[in-house]
């Protein structure tokens, strides 16, 4: 841990559920192939990505995330798809709880963002290159000093009209609770004046029952992750957009952050009580 602040999460092997069903060792190792050739045309594709247009690289980031969830066999049920890809010309900070390497799958596969993520994974092979290529911005969460500069750049991309997806806990959990969100990226959302969109995740079994399987927790490396997703059968990836919450609708970013929280618990039917919201004070002109 490089400081106090850097976010933790007490999630580990103990919190993955077992007895779901599985494939076999060979459908396993077809669904693996499927993903490294998905990813290999996704880098191919990045030369091509200025040229094309942005219509041009929303669709062809729709068709490979689609492709990715695919490859493993995950199918995915979307709520309110239409409020997310609606407003194209307009901002907003779309904020999920954070589960998997999938979460950003699934919220591509709907409306193709830009997205915060840790800077080390600029250097994964492969994927480091697509998601550079993609637009993708990086915070680096080891370095505390670099957080005003990266909500600043965050703010300036809101502004001009991006849709920026983030994942405000700071690490994933493994689905069965959520991490306090963190204020300081909401301060992005009102520098930049623009509304948080919050989406809910959730993951479950075809016969309806709730797994932790597909969390990237703990200790174990991204390898370790995938190979369990590729062996999962029945997988479902339930993603459910929100109503927008204006960022007049907080008095301080530390509001913002909470009022999203509640709203993506309450979806989740992990209810919390509504923060408080403290009367925003008029001018003093304004005053009767």
């Amino acid at each position: 841990m490089a400081h106090d602040w850097m976010p933790t999460s007490p999630c580990g092997t103990s919190c993955l559920t077992d007895g779901e069903p599985t494939v076999g060792r060979a459908r396993a190792a077809l669904r693996l192939s499927g993903a490294i050739a998905v990813l290999l045309v996704a880098a191919l594709s990045v030369p091509v990505m200025p040229v094309i247009g942005r219509a041009g690289r929303e669709l062809l980031a729709k068709r490979i995330f689609r492709a990715v969830l695919r490859s493993f066999g995950v199918r995915l049920v979307v709520r309110g798809a239409e409020a997310l890809r609606a407003g194209s010309s307009r901002g907003a900070l779309v904020a999920t709880n954070h589960i998997s390497w999938l979460d950003i799958a699934a919220i591509n596969a709907v409306r193709p963002m830009r997205a915060l993520a840790k800077v080390d994974i600029r250097s994964w092979p492969v994927l480091g290159r697509v998601v550079a290529a993609a637009g993708t911005l990086f915070v680096d969460r080891e370095r505390l000093r670099s957080l005003p500069a990266t909500v600043a750049e965050l703010a300036s991309s809101l502004r001009s009209g991006s849709l920026v997806y983030v994942c405000p806990e700071g690490t994933t959990w493994c689905g069965q609770g959520m991490g306090k969100f963190r204020p300081a990226l909401f301060q992005a959302a009102i520098d930049g004046g623009v509304p948080v969109r919050p989406i809910a995740l959730r993951f479950h079994l075809a016969d309806g029952r709730e797994t932790t399987t597909p969390a990237f927790i703990g200790t174990e490396t991204i390898v370790d992750s995938v190979r369990r997703v590729a062996r999962l059968r029945g997988l479902v990836l339930e993603l459910t957009v929100l109503d927008e919450l204006a960022p007049g609708r907080a008095a301080n970013r530390k509001e913002l952050a909470a009022l999203t929280e509640a709203a993506i618990n309450s979806s989740l039917d992990r209810v919390t009580p509504i923060p408080a919201q403290r009367p925003r004070r008029r001018p003093a002109t304004l005053r009767a």
